[in-house]
């Protein structure tokens, strides 16, 4: 793994214990403890992520907005300042090029997050499209990028900063925010379906803040948590993952993130094919399901009805909330409802399953942000 690149909390994370695994062409931790530990401790307690592996890009200039409306589905137009949404970048052909966060900190400055394993590939596209006035600088290796999760999340930050965080609201962002005497742009964002913060630093302030987190988190159950939990925790709460259920061969529609794409604004890249999908139906769509055998259900697995091939899962494992296996499935449409049977092909066996309504867990705080 040498050649893979390093967050700025990678010998803290030795310290701590972490199982180190490549991911997205860098080095992480799968876990600490165990996968199972720290998705609990994210369901009930806290649970802190190092996500600095995220691509952040700024776009700064008189056109910025202008320019993040015709390259995005969202409609950047009504935000305000210090609020964000989720919204994609597709292909003229209505594929996906990713899924991404943009949040607004002036009129004319925006921050966007995507998804690290197409950091370069986004800004690519962007400079690629970009029009007069628009500046787009590449802030990933200069960011260090953590995730505090949990329903006591804002229990946790509040006791490091004077800042009123109850004030802030969900999908929304503040700067100058002192951490533990550290100056942190903070949003209320993330990945798991609970409630929590994406805190920003510089790199060189990273141990410093990780440190000062778990010292006030500690004594009420907080606890490291890695990859591995972040992708049970995602999948419980019904997130897509781009490669899985969103890719450029598969559109904003097909996932089932028509809410994401603003028909109804002025014309952005992807529009004309997305319009005719939306117009004529979706052939295949994301659909849930949970198993009735006892089989574990992976991504790639066929999907078939009858005997016959209706699609495939993008993804699929354990549930540690809810004790049961279940998944995602790209499928042709008229099988992708409520209650309809299915089997998944499981070492070369059909194993029964059931389509059902996602997130397969409902929480008070289903948060969309990009910690993949």
């Amino acid at each position: 793994m040498d050649n893979l690149l390093k967050t700025p909390l990678y010998d803290l994370h030795q310290i701590y214990g972490g199982k180190m695994i490549g991911f997205a062409g860098w080095t992480l931790p799968v876990y600490y403890s165990s996968i199972l530990e720290e998705h609990e401790a994210v369901r009930t307690r806290a649970g802190l992520f190092d996500v600095s592996h995220m691509g952040k890009i700024e776009v700064k200039g008189k056109d910025a907005c202008g320019f993040l409306q015709r390259l995005t589905t969202g409609d950047v137009g009504m935000l305000v300042d210090g609020q964000a949404i989720y919204s994609l970048m597709c292909y003229p052909n209505g594929g996906a090029v990713d899924d991404i966060l943009i949040y607004r900190l002036g009129l004319a400055h925006y921050y966007v997050v995507v998804n690290a394993s197409n950091t370069s590939k986004d800004l690519q596209w962007m400079i690629q499209n970009k029009t007069d006035n628009v500046e787009i600088i590449n802030v990933s290796r200069d960011t260090a990028q953590l995730a505090l999760q949990g329903p006591l999340a804002e229990q946790i930050l509040q006791g490091l900063t004077t800042v009123d965080l109850a004030a802030l609201r969900f999908f929304r962002i503040q700067g100058d925010v002192n951490i533990s005497g550290i100056n942190c742009l903070v949003s209320r964002t993330g990945y798991t379906g609970e409630d929590g913060f994406e805190i920003y630093a510089t790199p060189e302030q990273a141990t410093a803040l990780w440190e000062a987190i778990l010292k006030v988190g500690s004594p009420v159950g907080a606890i490291p948590a890695g990859l591995g939990a972040r992708d049970t925790l995602r999948l419980e709460a019904g997130f897509t993952l781009y490669g899985h259920e969103l890719a450029a061969d598969i559109t904003p529609l097909e996932a089932g993130l028509d809410k994401f794409v603003k028909l109804d604004k002025a014309d952005f890249i992807g529009r004309e094919a997305l319009a005719k999908q939306a117009a004529q139906g979706v052939a295949r769509r994301i659909a849930g399901f949970e198993m009735e055998d006892r089989g574990i259900p992976r991504a790639n697995y066929l999907v078939e009805c009858g005997g016959r091939e209706i699609g495939f899962v993008t993804s699929g494992g354990y549930s540690p909330t809810l004790k049961k296996n279940l998944g995602l499935a790209m499928l042709e449409a008229e099988y992708a409802e409520e209650g309809k049977r299915i089997d998944v092909i499981i070492r070369k066996k059909r194993q029964k399953a059931v389509i059902v309504r996602t997130p397969f867990l409902k929480r008070p705080h289903r948060n969309k942000g990009k910690e993949k």
